[in-house]
């Protein structure tokens, strides 16, 4: 499973890429899509990290 932190870390380092890559190709380019894929499959990650974490207190 992912530690917390090191997701967050990864989460804002591709949200930063993917936002340059956007800015250069656009978009609606593939590489944006699929970064934007991966952001979206890391933050689900994240959200139930944290409803685990809510269920265990």
């Amino acid at each position: 499973m992912y530690d917390t932190d090191k997701l967050l870390e990864e989460i804002e380092k591709l949200r930063m890429k993917m936002s340059s890559i956007a800015m250069k190709q656009g978009i609606t380019s593939l590489e944006s899509i699929a970064m934007s894929q991966e952001l979206d499959r890391l933050l689900n990650i994240y959200e139930k990290s944290k409803q685990q974490d809510t269920k265990e207190i």
